[in-house]
């Protein structure tokens, strides 16, 4: 009987694995060629696997929640549709790659973990260790029975490096916040008769989610999978670039007076809006241009200048969280198209619609921050980037004008540009010259500009 491996496709250059969220097919059920057999989420987008081909699911090798390699088979298919039942020879070949993969991690870990530790690879309950998991232990202080308590999520269930790392890690949160609870223990409202305590079980690689309520008010609310992943984004982005700011504050009526003049034709032309972010985008893409080193990667002690400028945009999702759709050689694209750009990525990231490759190889972020009523910020850069400028409201105020004739004061449209930008690598006159161009190119925007 023929099989087919799905595996994990490929998702972009630095997407190297995927979080199975969703089974939509059951093992024995009938598939058909693109039929939608599984969701997926990367640490950037959520999208779905199709089949190639048409038969029935046979085996999944994964379960949701489990972590998946780009190039991993995640499920058998056999090419049979008529099948009733997983042939002997199938059955033999999952089984043999199972243990091949058993064999080579135990090597692997073997390998490592040479000279590093002599003690035997079982404990006083017969359970197997590999010598780099008990060598981990062992520098820890880890006790049989800690270990002992440790979910494994290797093939039988074995305790593999990440699951003793995760272990360790969430022992040393515990301990410290049980620290801090002796402190406060006796300004802690009484907890109430309804109210629901879950204790986490540390080692569990699935931990469930501790929710605790200490009043009958109080609404304890779980952070979404994008959330989390935001979290963990932001605090890696602050813990390894030195974060400065500098804030510079723009005209933008020749902009504003343009953009009147010329949506309700371009709309009628084209059929799309014309906001302003297609306007800033491209005055950005011209200053990176200026400015090269502020289109940069940073990898350990390397500058890696980028070819190619490609600007993200943070976008809101619908449950509040924030992506960051990229476009594409933004340099090279005339008003029309970047206009199009942007309402095709904004449009789709609003719908849950973005393809993985629509939010990497990004070369600088902008956010827009003004939409949200927000004069000026400081935001996070987002790795492995340097900058990230924030775009303020545009607000009717009174300012000075100069003129030949001397300065008066006219209602005039301005904003503030707030540009963070790692210090590792970016210093002050570079950081400050380029937001200071942007300014410029807003400023002298021409009115008569044709579309």
């Amino acid at each position: 009987m023929a099989k087919f491996e799905l595996k994990l496709p490929k998702m972009g250059e630095s997407v190297a694995e995927a979080t199975i969220t969703t089974w939509l097919k059951d093992v024995g059920e009938t598939i058909e060629v693109d039929d939608i057999v599984l969701e997926i989420a990367t640490d950037k987008v959520d999208t779905e696997v199709p089949s190639e081909i048409e038969g029935v699911l046979r085996e999944k090798l994964f379960e949701v929640g489990e972590v998946v390699k780009v190039g991993q088979t995640i499920a058998i298919i056999d090419t049979d549709a008529s099948a009733e039942e997983t042939s002997p020879e199938m059955e033999m070949a999952v089984s043999e790659v199972k243990e091949s993969a058993v064999a080579i991690e135990e090597q692997i870990e073997q390998v490592v973990a040479t000279n590093q530790i002599s003690t035997p690879v079982t404990n006083a309950s017969g359970r197997f260790y590999s010598p780099l998991v008990r060598n981990i232990a062992n520098e820890e202080g880890l006790t049989d029975s800690e270990l002992d308590s440790i979910q494994g999520t290797g093939v039988g269930e074995r305790v593999t490096k990440n699951d003793i790392l995760e272990f360790i890690s969430a022992k040393k949160r515990s301990e410290g916040f049980s620290k801090k609870n002796l402190q406060v223990e006796n300004l802690q409202p009484k907890i109430t008769e309804n109210t629901t305590v879950t204790t986490p079980t540390l080692g569990a690689t699935k931990v469930a989610n501790t929710i605790k309520v200490v009043s009958g008010q109080d609404e304890v609310i779980e952070m979404s999978r994008m959330g989390k992943l935001i979290s963990q984004h932001m605090i890696k982005s602050l813990e390894t670039s030195a974060h400065v700011q500098s804030f510079i504050e723009a005209d933008v009526t020749n902009v504003w007076k343009w953009r009147a003049k010329v949506k309700d034709e371009f709309l009628a032309r084209e059929g799309e809006k014309m906001t302003f972010t297609p306007i800033f985008m491209e005055v950005i893409a011209q200053a990176l241009k200026e400015f090269p080193m502020m289109n940069i990667a940073v990898d350990g002690d390397k500058i890696i200048k980028k070819k190619n400028i490609n600007i993200g945009m943070a976008a809101a999702l619908p449950d509040g969280n924030l992506i960051v759709p990229v476009i594409k050689n933004a340099d090279q694209l005339n008003m029309v198209g970047m206009a199009k750009t942007v309402n095709d990525l904004a449009n789709r990231a609003r719908n849950n619609q973005l393809n993985p490759d629509d939010i990497q190889e990004g070369t600088y972020t902008v956010t827009n921050i003004g939409s949200f009523g927000t004069i000026m910020g400081t935001p996070i850069i987002n790795q492995p980037q340097v900058g990230i400028l924030a775009l303020g409201a545009i607000r009717k105020i009174p300012a000075v004008i100069e003129t030949p004739d001397g300065d008066f004061i006219g209602i005039r449209q301005r904003m503030f540009l707030s540009h963070s930008y790692d210090h590792r690598v970016v210093n002050g006159a570079l950081g400050g010259q380029f937001v200071q161009r942007v300014k410029q190119l807003l400023e002298d925007w021409d009115v008569n500009r044709l579309i």
